[in-house]
Parts: C-alpha cells; structure tokens; sequence
C-alpha cells in the first residue's frame, strides 16, 4: 500500500476518478482514517477563515493604530484578496508537478510567515504588502485540498468532503474570528494574527503527518492547467461566483461599523453577532453540499436566491439587534455557494483540475474586494450603513443571472458551453 501512494497513476486517480464517475479508493496514508486527513485540511482552512474574516472585524482596532480612515483600511482586506487572486492561479500552474502533500505543507509555511508579518506591521503600507503576502496561498490551498478531500470519498459523497475542508473556514467564523476579535479588543490586533500564524504552523505539520503524498499525475504541466481556461463553462462558473458572492462581503465588511454607528451597540456585541453569522456559514455549507449531491446546478441556483433574499431584509433590520442577529445569520447560510461551485469546477474543468479548483477562491476573493469597494461607493455617496444590504442584493442577482446563462448553455449541448472559441 505504502508504494501505491508514490505511483502517479493511483496519487492522482481522485481527480480522474471522480471525473469518470467511477469509485474512487481511498487515498489515505496506511493506518490513517481519511476522516483524519479532512481534519488536518479543515485546520487550514480554520486559519485562512480566521485571518479573512477576523482582519474585517479588526477594522476599527487597527486602522487608527496604523493612522487611517475606515475606508483606507478597507484597502487592507482588498489587498489580501488581490493575493489570492493572484496567488491562486499563478502558484497552481507553477506547482503542477509537485505532489499535493508537499504542495499544502509549503503554502501553509507561506500562510505563517504572511500572517506573522501582519503581526508586526509598523504602517499602514507595511501592512498592505504583508496582507498580500498572506494571501498568496489562499486559493491554491483550498483547491488542492478540495482535490485531496473529493479523492477520499465515492463521487456521489465528494461535495460532502469538500464541505468538511471548507467547514474549517465556517467554523472559524464561529470560533476563530469572534476569538481573534476578543483578542483584538483585549490584547491588541496583532496577536489576532499572531494567533493565526500558530494554526498555519500547526495545519502545516498536521498535514505533513497525515495526508497522502498525491504525486502529480503522468503528463501533469503547466500547460495542460492553462487548458482549463478554454472553457466557457469554467469561466462562467468563477464569474458566478466572483459577483454573486461579493454581496455577501458587501455586508459583513461593514457590520462592525454599522453595529457601532447604526444598531448603537456596544463593542461586546460584536463578538457574538459575527458567531452568528459564522453559524449561518457552517449550516449553509452542510445543507448547500447535501443538496449539491443530489442536484448540483438547482442548488446553486436555490442559494443565490437566498442570498438575494436574506440581504434584503438587511437594511430594515439594523435598527436593532433583535433583528440584526438572525438576519445576519440568514446572510451567511448563504455561503454555501462557494461548496456548490467548488464541486462544479471539477466537473467542468476535465484535466485542468488544479488551477480550476484553485481560482474558485480567486473567484470568491474578487468577490471579497467587489463587494467592499460597492459597498465603499454607497457609504462614499451618503446612502448609509443600511445600504450595503441594497448593493448585496444587486451583486447576489447578478450571480444569479450569470448562473442562469451557465444552466442554459449547459443545456443548449457541449459545444455551446465547452470552449470558448
């Protein structure tokens, strides 16, 4: 069993496997029960979520500290988005012959040093570059252990492995981020980060001892991953998610702010309301990867619809915190979308499974700088807090008709939705 694990034909047959429909076996290391390999994975993905989502809510901590408005430290969050966005692609063509286990280990080393960086940022242009940095290995983790996860499982289970890894980063935004903005209010934001440096270090170990070395398969190349931006189908589904998720952000980017200034609640509030919203993630990404087995194309439509919806009742429900809270925690049941899509890359993307599964999270972190910068607009305009509901209705609908362009090529045959000519 030990040799299997080393030969490129049976590392990588999670991808061509699932992609065949046929059953896939386990890829585990000998003695290791895949279950544990999905918790090593999911404790990366508890760091990444902690530090995404930790650093928005660590707005109003660090942007007077480093002597800047609200909205130029919304520069800050947009810069660890531009890292991933340009982290995932370019790391998941260069790093296509080298074995995933070793590939994982490496960006979580990468995710250490971005965020222990950020820890120490002495300005705001410091900060900007460190968060970049930190935000580099973001997508390409996620992809490559979405891949690892789906491997372990038969096809018709592999959206409910890939729930488990992502489920790290929905957990985090019960535990991890209300912790780190505790921290934050407490001991200063930069042991928030520091705290995130600790779990990528912790991650990169784990992973090391449990995971699969996952060879790169014969012919793996640069090139042939490129071949996955041939393909109107994949593109179609990363622009989905890039502009109907981006009202997700939108919302959470600011909520913050609009608990302080608009509910008039106190800074321990926060906390509380943000687990909320962490908890809406972990359901929707349980229940979203359920449905998405069953019928993958319908639940990411039925989700953007809820999005839509959820972001909707936002503006009339910042008047108090009774309200506030389970809204919140309808906006992020929404979440999970990126499940649903991160599945659907693989079924679109053929031989490109790396970088198609990597730039899903380019996808959503375009979403993560689209949604904000809106939302920036609005308050820039004097529109007010409340109306970062009203531009995340807006980005959830468009998601929600490039989806439907998606469906209806799908339909119309291969050869209308496989390339772009």
């Amino acid at each position: 069993m030990s040799d299997l694990l080393t030969r490129p034909d049976v590392a990588d047959v999670g991808a061509a496997g699932q992609a065949a429909g046929t059953p896939v076996p386990p890829l585990a290391a000998p003695g290791r029960h895949p279950g544990l390999v999905l918790a090593a994975l999911a404790m990366g993905g508890f760091a990444i979520g902690t530090t995404e989502f930790a650093a928005m809510s660590l707005v109003p901590d660090f942007a007077p500290d480093l002597g800047i408005d609200a909205p130029t430290a919304g520069h800050v969050i947009s810069a660890y988005a531009l890292g991933v966005v340009v982290g995932a692609p370019v790391i998941a063509v260069l790093a296509a012959r080298i074995a995933r286990r070793t590939l994982l280990v490496g960006l979580m080393v990468l995710f250490a040093l971005g965020n222990g960086l950020s820890a120490l940022a002495p300005s705001y242009h410091g900060m900007l570059a460190f968060r970049f940095l930190a935000g580099l290995p973001h997508g390409a983790y996620f992809g490559v252990a979405a891949l690892v996860a789906a491997s372990l499982v038969p096809r018709e289970r592999r959206t409910q492995a890939v729930s488990r890894v992502i489920a790290g980063l929905t957990v985090a935004t019960v535990v991890g981020v209300p912790l780190a903005n505790t921290i934050g209010q407490l001991a200063g934001w930069r042991w928030s980060f520091g705290l995130v440096a600790l779990l990528a270090v912790i991650t990169a170990t784990l992973v090391r001892i449990l995971a699969p070395l996952g060879a790169p398969a014969p012919g793996a190349s640069a090139l042939r991953e490129l071949g996955a931006l041939r393909r109107g189908q994949v593109w179609l589904t990363l622009a989905t998610g890039a502009i109907g998720f981006g009202g997700l952000f939108s919302v959470y980017t600011y909520l913050a702010s609009t608990m302080l200034e608009v509910t008039h609640a106190g800074p321990a509030a926060i906390p509380p309301v943000l687990a909320l919203f962490g908890l809406g993630l972990t359901v929707g990404n349980l229940a979203c990867a359920w449905a998405a087995d069953r019928a993958l194309m319908p639940a990411a439509g039925a989700t953007l619809v809820w999005s839509a919806a959820a972001l909707a009742l936002y503006p009339f429900a910042t008047g108090s915190l009774w309200t506030l809270g389970p809204v919140v925690f309808l906006i992020g049941c929404g979440g999970g979308l990126a499940t649903i899509l991160q599945t659907r890359l693989m079924d679109v993307a053929e031989e490109a499974q790396t970088l198609a599964a990597a730039l899903n999270h380019s996808a959503f972190n375009v979403a993560n700088a689209l949604g904000p910068w809106l939302a920036g607009l609005a308050l820039s305009a004097g529109l007010g807090l409340p109306a970062t509901g009203w531009v995340g209705v807006a980005l959830a609908l468009g998601g929600l008709a490039i989806w439907a362009v998606s469906a209806l090529a799908e339909r119309a045959g291969p050869r209308v939705a496989g390339q772009v000519s």
